[in-house]
């Protein structure tokens, strides 16, 4: 298989997170389990078979990717492809792509789908994802996967396997859903993005950006920008309940050495040993 764009992976309870980050150059991940990614600022070719993305933001290193990932769906005979894009957005990219068709002379099939914060997209019986405002430069939507199962409701826990059988066919409901957030993708923002959906801070795995790492960077100046800093990372510690927190979208103006040094200086223990740099 060609391997035209750099991957990296974790495996955390049963679910796969690969994909990749640097800011201004390029953003995709997917949960293969899930068969779901997110962003499409690069496309490798290992991601093509995954048949449903969303989308956080229209910044290039984010969507840059998308018609590439359509017309190989195409080209490889595959069905169109579901791409949910913040509600502005879609009459935008329908155009480009109509425009990109006329250049390359093919068609790009795909279901682009207008996403709003608040929104719940239904995946399947057991997986629905939301999705939530952050706070970029742009308008952008940050997303969490949650698992639903099905609980019997607490005043029936103790009751035997007959009388529960005789309530359900009775008319009444025996059980509950439950939701677990199982991956949560902040996507570009600064802190208030994260710190308005706390929820991402319960997910099994939080996927967020972690832009700039150096104490001379003025934090107001990044914040303004839409950006997070080492330092916002360090202030929240004590929110992240997380089992698996992958930092990345480091700026291109620091080497993976800088970085690496930065981070353990401020975060020596790795926040108990649940961060991941992601480079």
């Amino acid at each position: 298989m060609p391997k035209n764009a750099p991957i990296r992976t974790l495996v955390h309870q049963g679910l796969t997170i690969e994909g990749y980050s640097r800011a201004a150059v390029q953003t995709y991940w997917r949960i293969p389990e899930y068969k779901v990614g997110f962003d499409l600022g690069g496309q490798p070719w290992e991601f093509m078979g995954t048949p449903t993305w969303f989308v956080t933001h229209t910044h290039l290193d984010h969507v840059a990717a998308l018609p590439v990932y359509v017309a190989r769906r195409r080209m490889m005979k595959m069905d169109p492809p579901t791409i949910y894009l913040p509600a502005h957005a879609v009459e935008l990219f329908q155009h480009l792509l109509r425009i990109v068709s006329r250049l390359d002379r093919g068609r790009l099939p795909c279901e682009l789908v207008a996403v709003r914060a608040g929104d719940e997209i239904t995946l399947s019986r057991e997986l629905v994802v939301t999705a939530h405002a952050t706070a970029h430069t742009i308008p952008s939507l940050g997303y969490i996967v949650w698992e639903r199962r099905k609980k019997l409701k607490r005043e029936f826990q103790t009751l035997t396997g007959e009388q529960i059988r005789d309530i359900r066919l009775s008319g009444q409901e025996v059980s509950e859903e439950t939701r677990l957030p199982r991956v949560a993708y902040l996507g570009d923002s600064r802190p208030e993005g994260l710190d308005a959906n706390p929820d991402m801070y319960r997910a099994d795995v939080l996927i967020a950006e972690m832009t700039f790492v150096a104490p001379s960077h003025r934090k107001d100046k990044i914040h303004k920008h839409g950006h997070m800093h080492l330092d916002d990372i360090v202030q929240r510690r004590d929110r992240f309940q997380n089992a698996q927190i992958i930092a990345a979208h480091f700026s291109t103006r620091y080497h993976a050495g800088q970085i690496r040094d930065y981070i353990a200086r401020a975060l020596p223990d790795m926040l108990g040993g649940r961060l991941h740099v992601w480079l």
